[in-house]
């Protein structure tokens, strides 16, 4: 089957008193025309599994009969106003989801079987809205519906509501417009983000939330939620082949990792040590991908910096087929973890962890009893690291900085997952931090770059490549190195000297 189809979709929903008749938008963000309606009879079935984990995450997962958009929809969320659509046509068994769609949303349904839980029939009534040059602004619909639910018990019901979906060539901020002109019209802001979940909202269970006085085990696991729910649109995004997805589940694999090791007194470090292994796992396997990523990228911005006359021969055609053999290996090696029965078996772990979470005595402490200790022990192993590092140099000074890096990454995530508690508090040391992290991390971009091209000098010299260009980068990577450690050094002595509580040290 082909691969789906993808659309933005930015609209917002109202309730409407019965028997009003549909605003006129005319004169609003730019309308000059808003046609008579077109009726469209829509017939819907929806998808889930038996304990609505779709629904919990935001995701709806439908297939349609009637008008003009027909077939598979897979709604994920992108932010209150905005849903990414994936659309398949409709073909194959009509009652059972398509294996892509399937395939895609498996970090949320963990494997567990797709079935429908409702059924909506919409009599649709849409209103084009279009500019002065005739093309279309928004469709505003009068959507009548009739729903019915599944499960234990049955249920029906029936309304009406308005729905305003902006153009995807439309400015974003329209919305806001449209909106003041449909409330000042009498219509009333839907509390529901689908017809779905109107319907079925109180089978859905509410996410957690931290309460005014949240304990420390509150507070990570608050995090831990955060950090998940990003692996897992990333994984979407992988699997999609979407830019930056890669380096988005990295980095909530990271988090997540990092969250469980310097929090492991709130939420015991020995029942989840496995857990921890085995992000680290995934992590190295997705390493190669987005490596060549970042190599590909910086490399490319050192050429354009280059003047024309000191790049020789064909480079950055045997850059193109050296990186896309790397990428092309580091994709398949990424897709071969994200389909494999370990990876299932570690969302499913993380999954457990946060349904059944194994807190310790800390961790039912009030969250500024609970916290403190952690924090100052993950301040404490920056600073050591940073001594550590003193007196060295050459590939013991680039190793010993890259460990600092990652000391004040953690520490950064540590600062970021307590703010709730103690956000102003921290909030100049993780700035002074997150300075620190990010001028090593551009040092250790100059010591993998470096390697990088010595590889390549000896490939490129190997295929009768002009390797001389290489040598040059080199050469300026090995003295950007030695200005970034100048750089560090200047703001390590900001971040000992600034601002932070005293009880963290």
């Amino acid at each position: 089957m082909a691969a789906p189809s993808a659309v933005t979709e930015r609209e917002r929903k109202y309730e409407i008193v019965a028997g009003s008749g549909v605003p006129r938008l005319i004169g609003v963000g730019g309308v000059e025309t808003q046609d008579d309606p077109v009726e469209h009879v829509l017939d819907a079935s929806y998808y889930d599994t038996e304990t609505f984990r779709l629904a919990r995450s935001g995701i709806t997962l439908r297939r349609r009969v009637g008008g003009p958009d027909a077939g598979w929809h897979l709604k994920l969320p992108v932010s209150a106003d905005e849903r990414q659509e994936l659309q398949l046509p409709l073909a194959g068994d009509p009652h059972k989801v398509p294996g892509r769609l399937r395939r895609l949303v498996r970090a949320y349904t963990l494997g567990e079987k797709l079935v429908p839980i409702a059924h909506l029939r919409t009599d649709r009534f849409a209103h084009r809205l279009a500019g002065p040059d005739g093309r279309t602004i928004a469709i505003l619909t009068d959507d009548h519906v009739t729903g019915e639910a599944g499960g234990a018990t049955a249920r029906l019901d029936e309304w009406r509501e308005l729905e305003l979906e902006l153009d995807p060539s439309a400015e974003p901020g329209l919305l806001e417009e449209f909106d003041r002109a449909l409330t000042d019209a009498g219509a009333s802001p839907s509390p529901w983000p689908s017809k779905l979940r109107r319907l079925i909202g109180d089978r859905v269970p509410a996410a957690p939330r931290l309460g005014k006085k949240p304990s420390a085990g509150d507070v990570v696991l608050t995090a831990l939620h955060e950090h998940y729910g990003r692996l897992r649109r990333a994984d979407v995004g992988v699997r999609l082949d979407a830019d930056d997805a890669v380096h988005q589940m990295r980095v909530a694999i990271r988090k997540l990792r990092s969250t469980l090791r310097t929090f492991g007194s709130v939420v015991d470090k020995e029942a989840t040590a496995s857990l921890a292994g085995e992000l680290q796992w995934l992590g190295r396997q997705l390493s190669p991908f987005r490596d060549t990523e970042v190599a590909e990228e910086r490399l490319g911005e050192q050429l354009d910096d280059l003047p024309s006359e000191l790049v020789f021969g064909p480079l950055r055609q045997f850059l193109t087929r050296h990186f896309a053999r790397e990428a092309e290996e580091g994709r398949t090696r990424a897709l071969a973890a994200l389909t494999g029965k370990r990876y299932l078996a570690l969302v499913r772990a993380l999954d457990r962890l946060l349904e059944e979470p194994p807190l310790t005595a800390a961790g039912r402490k009030s969250a500024k009893a609970g916290l403190r200790k952690p924090l100052r022990k993950v301040a404490k192993k920056l600073a050591r690291a940073e001594a550590a590092s003193r007196g060295l140099d050459g590939e013991e000074l680039g190793t010993a900085l890259h460990d600092v890096r990652k000391k004040a990454k953690r520490a950064r995530y540590a600062a970021d997952a307590v703010k709730p508690v103690y956000g102003k508090k921290l909030r100049t040391w993780r700035k002074n931090v997150k300075a620190v992290q990010v001028t090593l991390g551009e040092h250790q971009d100059t010591v993998v770059g470096r390697e990088i091209l010595r590889q390549l000098a000896l490939s490129g010299h190997g295929e009768g490549q002009n390797t001389f260009t290489f040598g040059l980068l080199y050469g300026r990577d090995g003295e950007r190195a030695g200005k970034l450690r100048e750089r560090f050094g200047r703001e390590w002595r900001v971040l000992r000297k600034g601002d932070r509580p005293g009880w963290l040290g």
